[in-house]
């Protein structure tokens, strides 16, 4: 005879007890005698199901399962900063040094070091009011990052007793409220449940570009800080290496990078990468303001849909700090293979592909915790979430690509023919897009220049050209074309291999602020309209091409610095030099 809070099937990381009501939906459960962490998915008359966030491996039929009480959440607190985590936030270094290179079942390391001490200092006095969200402390968590200790959302009250300033460890308490329901003990942490957004006073209008320093990002499909944005792309496309990138050099405070059933190697070059790399805001590594949750291939499947809603949390948490926070999510491809296997197991009607038919709204609940927020302190903070999307065969069509396609507003499309001609980043301008251009027009038109938008709208209209002109002398040869046409391959090629491709091995293309892929693109215009008075005045197009000035042009990228410089103009002179010496 079972006991009602005993294991009666296990398929996998679903668990099944017999119906029961000790259980709430949603609640955090420990399963068996390692108390593996689990999850209460499905309560009904006759059963209970749980997934397990671990390997199920060594569980038995009657074993016990025990209540927490409480939803699946995390510890939030100083000590986050630099570190790598798994999929529910348990710190991998901490359980490598205690338990060896492999994580162990029922491993219950907390996610903040206990033991590890503080310098705090104290903001508020006692009777002071303090309502949600309020900072009554700050601590130099690292040399870029200011944690600011904030009152938990839902709490407010009177500051009955504070402590003054000093050293602290992450479980003391340093101010003691008086609240309507109680004394409430305020800690250096607070805990907050992974699947519930946290709570902000206003949405904002996103009118602001995260600047990634990437050309064919900031110039043709441009994200705005609080937004979305998708990279699909085939097997060996680039999808991590762009994230790298993105994560290395756009203007985001705080950078919250998720592995999401991706390979371990990648997560470990992430991790090596970013403790050599000088962060070019303080001077200091990089890992300073990263932090990283790896739920990789050989980790449990269960534990990838709990990655992403813990790094969307751990991002939350800064925001409301009023830093502006990315997360990259790498991949959301994989996060959704494990939805397909545990529906799968949970025997439910499978729809398009196997994949569960509540996809799309999983989908948008993860994209719908972005945005641009006034926080509860009257801070203004921010989340962007740029997903990884891997669809097999590079087949855009299938399910996650569409129905990621439906709820971000930026698609940055990789193309393996780019990716084999080493061309980075290999996202493809006639298939990608950004909805954001309108939102952030005003913006550009009176923080850089109202000429950027005009020049952009040109060079994306040569780039149409010259695809539907490259179809026609693929067919029939180039040699039919007229000079004009001609110069449109031309430039279109000055285009592609002088301002969409970067090379990010190189210092100076690496990263490129906005006022320099303004004079590039001005340039290159600039180029383009001299060659075609050239033309209309009956000279042939082969005589510019012969001077080697387009050449000239594209190497203007490695040859002109980032600092504000005349050497356009003097490449400007240099066009009409070479011009003027042909007539």
């Amino acid at each position: 005879m079972f006991m009602k809070n005993t294991i009666k099937v296990i398929n996998g990381p679903v668990v099944k007890l017999g119906s029961t009501d000790e259980f709430k939906m949603l609640e955090m459960v420990y399963v068996g005698p390692k108390r593996l962490i689990g999850e209460v998915i499905s309560i009904s008359d006759t059963e209970t199901v749980i997934q397990v966030y671990e390997t199920t491996q060594g569980l038995k039929v009657g074993d016990l399962v025990y209540p927490t009480g409480e939803l699946v959440s995390v510890m939030l607190g100083p000590g986050l900063m630099g570190n790598i985590f798994d999929g529910v936030l348990r710190p991998l270094q901490k359980i490598k040094d205690s338990d060896g290179p492999f994580i162990k079942a029922g491993s219950n390391i907390p996610s903040l070091d206990f033991e590890q001490t503080f310098d705090v200092e104290v903001k508020v006095q006692e009777g002071n009011y303090l309502g949600c969200g309020m900072v009554y402390a700050v601590i130099k968590e690292t040399s870029a990052i200011e944690h600011r200790l904030m009152v938990p959302p839902h709490i407010e009250g009177i500051a009955k007793s504070v402590k003054p300033s000093g050293t602290y460890k992450v479980k003391d308490t340093v101010l003691v409220l008086e609240t309507k329901a109680g004394d409430v003990e305020l800690k250096l942490y607070q805990t907050w449940p992974i699947k519930k957004a946290r709570p902000f006073t206003e949405r904002l209008e996103l009118s602001t570009p995260l600047i990634t320093g990437q050309r064919v990002i900031d110039t043709l499909f441009p994200i705005a800080k609080g937004g979305t944005a998708a990279i699909p792309g085939g097997f060996g496309t680039g999808k991590t290496m762009l994230q790298h990138q993105l994560a290395k050099w756009s203007d985001a405070d705080i950078i919250v990078y998720v592995g999401c059933g991706e390979r371990g190697n990648e997560m470990t070059q992430v991790l090596e990468e970013f403790t050599k790399l000088v962060d070019p805001r303080t001077n200091q590594t990089l890992m300073d303001r990263t932090i990283l949750i790896a739920n990789t291939s050989n980790m449990p499947v269960a534990a990838r849909e709990a990655s992403i809603y813990t790094g969307l949390t751990v991002a939350e948490y800064y925001r409301d700090m009023g830093y502006h926070v990315a997360i990259m999510a790498d991949s959301t491809s994989r996060w959704a293979e494990a939805l397909r296997e545990i529906s799968a197991r949970l025997e439910e009607i499978p729809a398009e592909e196997g994949y569960p038919s509540y996809l799309p709204s999983r989908i948008s609940k993860f994209y719908e915790r972005a945005g641009m927020m006034i926080n509860q302190n009257r801070s203004t903070g921010s989340v962007s979430i740029i997903g990884a999307v891997s669809p097999q065969g590079a087949d855009f069509s299938e399910p996650v690509t569409q129905n990621t396609k439906r709820f971000v507003r930026a698609f940055w499309a990789l193309d393996k023919s780019l990716a084999h001609q080493r061309h980075f980043a290999a996202i493809n301008w006639n298939l990608s897009y950004s909805e954001y251009i309108y939102d952030l027009s005003s913006w550009y038109d009176n923080t850089l220049d109202p000429k950027f938008l005009k020049y952009r709208s040109r060079i994306l209209s040569i780039l149409a050209e010259e695809y539907k002109l490259n179809e026609i002398a693929s067919l029939m040869g180039s040699d039919v074309l007229p000079d004009n046409q001609k110069l449109t391959i031309e430039i279109g090629r000055v285009i592609r291999t002088g301002f969409l491709q970067q090379n990010a091995f190189n210092a100076v293309d690496t990263f490129v602020p906005l006022h320099k892929q303004l004079n590039m693109i001005e340039t290159i215009l600039y180029l383009y309209d001299s060659s075609l008075r050239f033309i209309e005045k009956g000279k042939a197009l082969s005589l510019i091409l012969k001077s080697g000035i387009f050449d000239q042009v594209i190497q203007m990228k490695y040859e002109i610095g980032n600092e504000p410089t005349d050497q356009f103009d003097t490449l400007k002179h240099l066009i009409d030099q070479t011009i003027d010496s042909i007539f």
